[in-house]
């Protein structure tokens, strides 16, 4: 459910539901980007406290 926004293959930069980034869901998102060939990885000038925070890259 959360982060099934990572699969979408057309984005070169997926964007992450929100919520606070805790260790689960940050292990969480990690592996749903890793899956679609991604990683994840925070937004520049990101705050890691916030999921949001984050995007999954293509490789």
């Amino acid at each position: 459910m959360i982060l099934a926004v990572l699969v979408l293959a057309a984005c070169s930069s997926l964007q992450v539901e929100g919520g606070v980034a805790t260790y689960d869901a940050l292990k969480k998102a990690t592996d749903q980007c890793a899956a679609g060939g991604g990683t994840l990885r925070l937004k520049k000038e990101g705050d890691s406290q916030y999921l949001e925070d984050y995007a999954c890259e293509r490789k």
